[in-house]
């Protein structure tokens, strides 16, 4: 019997990684895009080649049952960085996918296309949600929150800090947020429903209500050692951080103004209205656990002492 193959872009980022882990381990098949020529892997064909390749995305295509759309850019300087990769590249997908045939496509958004008003990068997404919308395919789209996992460097600097004792954080607020795992075997469950068709989920831990800035920093130094203190930065100091970071580093600065404007914002809690039914999904990754196990990670891979 043939297995069922998908068609994964952003294969090679920390989602798509994972997600393409999940997906061999269920014996599926994998077609994925990259940019940069990837080692031979049993049960994946690499397709060299950008979301701006119309060839590469056609070759993406050939076979495939579903569309994974995970590719996207997250910090770039300028607004039209973020529409070329976010809007520009996901019509570029939906019109590949259309063009070959392959009618269902998952899409992978951001809570941040919620408040298009608030940055460059959420406006971009909810461009790309448009999109997908009214492509006429088969589409579901799943905005995760914040997502977190072993493989990933965007909390490092937090476990660093709790090493010491304090954890500095945003304004208060609250927010959700997910380990890779449960968004990965939620994206795999999302082609062979057709009670999630043209429908937008919001997934996380199932801790209702979410975590304030407070708990979630309290969560990281009970991974790392204990008892921390949180102090809430103002969004004065995260902007002027922003300023400094882009005279050092310039277009690969990590903290930019669009980023400090998105982590200012204090409710970026699911909707749990939106959240997807228990019978599709649940999540199964506790956070609490979900820390440590990051925290071992960070440990054995020597980012964190």
């Amino acid at each position: 019997m043939k297995k069922p193959v998908f068609a994964v872009t952003g294969g090679t980022g920390f989602v798509g990684a994972v997600f393409i882990a999940h997906a061999l381990t269920r014996g599926l098949e994998v077609r994925a895009l990259t940019r940069r020529p990837q080692a031979p892997r049993e049960g994946v064909v690499w397709i060299e080649g950008d979301l701006d390749n119309t060839e590469a995305l056609a070759a993406l295509m050939t076979g495939a049952e579903a569309v994974i759309h995970i590719a996207a850019v997250v910090n770039v300087p300028t607004k039209a960085d973020f529409d070329a990769g976010n809007v520009t590249g996901t019509l570029n997908v939906v019109e590949a996918a259309k063009a070959a045939g392959v009618q269902r496509f998952i899409h992978v958004s951001s809570l941040a296309a919620r408040e298009p008003q608030l940055s460059n990068y959420g406006a971009s997404k909810a461009k790309a949600e448009a999109i997908v919308q009214a492509s006429a395919l088969d589409w579901t789209i799943v905005r995760p929150p914040t997502v977190y996992g072993p493989m990933d460097k965007d909390l490092l600097d937090v476990f660093k800090m709790a090493r010491t004792g304090f954890v500095m954080m945003p304004p208060r607020g609250r927010q959700s947020v997910i380990h890779v795992d449960d968004l990965a075997s939620l994206l795999l469950a999302m082609p062979q429903h057709e009670e999630s068709l043209a429908t937008i989920y919001e997934a996380d831990d199932g801790h209702e209500d979410g975590w304030t800035h407070e708990r979630f920093a309290k969560a990281i130094g009970w991974s790392v050692r204990g008892n921390v203190r949180v102090i809430h930065a103002p969004r004065w100091l995260l902007n002027t951080a922003a300023r400094i970071d882009r005279l050092l580093r310039g277009n690969k600065a990590r903290m930019t103004l669009d980023r400090a404007r998105y982590m200012c914002h204090p409710d970026w809690v699911i909707d749990p209205a939106k959240r997807p039914p228990a019978r599709l999904w649940k999540p199964k990754v506790g956070t609490r656990t979900g820390m440590k196990d990051v925290a071992l990670a960070y440990r054995q891979k020597g980012w964190l002492k």
